[in-house]
């Protein structure tokens, strides 16, 4: 099995560290070559690319300008690690053991406007750059067309790694729509499940993305902390009051309510 989810806004380079093992990206190249490009943009530029007001442009202008290889434990940080968003706050990898770490390495991975696809543990430099930003590079006029097959063959890659090791080849799509675009489910060689998380509101099932966002993460670690390997035990989650939910539940889309 193997889970993918969005990165976050919001980045954490202050808190201390709690291991110190990490990985290198393996799209760092392509990296380079956004970056290149995005290191002469203006802060005012950044600003209209990204819808940012002057002091968040102002400060990813300074992070561009400072993004350099090689990444270090000085200068970077695990991706896990590192974001601090809604998912973040569900998957709470700071509460996991280096042992927990090392299996969400394996079964784990982030998408990422400028990284591609990341593992847990490898290092990143703080950046943002939105899968759904339409900035033009030579390969079209969006990251879409920036990553075209890219992450769809690195994801079939580490399916196919995880299958060799007698895992269950399933994706698991924690991931938000803007991100999850990036990848071509029809070039993915293997079962893709879809959990959705609703929450009763005027007595209707919804929605709403703050909750959903946490329970993506928090279902992340309920797969890495109990080692699961199989689409049929992703049923067994109930963190936060959530449950499956039969009824509403169709093919490939796994749907989790709570009153």
């Amino acid at each position: 099995m193997l889970m993918i989810i969005s990165p976050a806004k919001k980045m954490d380079y202050q808190t201390p560290l709690t291991i110190e093992k990490h990985s290198s990206a393996e799209m760092l190249d392509h990296s380079e070559d956004l970056m290149a490009s995005l290191k002469t943009k203006t802060p005012q530029d950044i600003c209209s690319l990204m819808g940012l007001s002057d002091k968040l442009g102002a400060m990813n202008y300074e992070r561009f300008q400072s993004w350099q290889q090689p990444f270090d434990s000085c200068n970077a940080r695990q991706a896990i690690l590192a974001f601090r968003g809604d998912v973040y706050q569900g998957l709470n990898a700071q509460a996991m053991d280096i042992h927990d770490l090392e299996w969400a390495q394996d079964h784990l991975r982030i998408l990422s406007g400028l990284y591609g696809l990341l593992r847990p543990l490898d290092l990143i430099q703080p950046y943002r750059l939105e899968m759904g930003t339409k900035y033009p590079t030579k390969r079209g006029s969006n990251l879409y067309d920036f990553w075209g097959d890219i992450i769809t063959s690195s994801v079939n890659k580490h399916l196919t790694e995880l299958n060799k090791r007698k895992f269950s080849p399933i994706l698991v799509n924690l991931a938000s729509n803007e991100y999850f675009k990036s990848v071509d489910p029809k070039r993915i060689s293997v079962q893709i499940l879809t959990p959705v998380f609703m929450d009763k509101k005027n007595d209707q099932y919804k929605i709403i993305s703050f909750f959903a966002k946490r329970a993506r993460g928090e279902m992340a670690a309920f797969v890495v902390k109990n080692r699961i390997v199989d689409g049929e035990s992703l049923k067994e989650f109930r963190e936060s009051g959530y449950h499956y939910n039969q009824a509403m539940s169709n093919g490939n889309k796994l749907v989790f309510t709570r009153d």
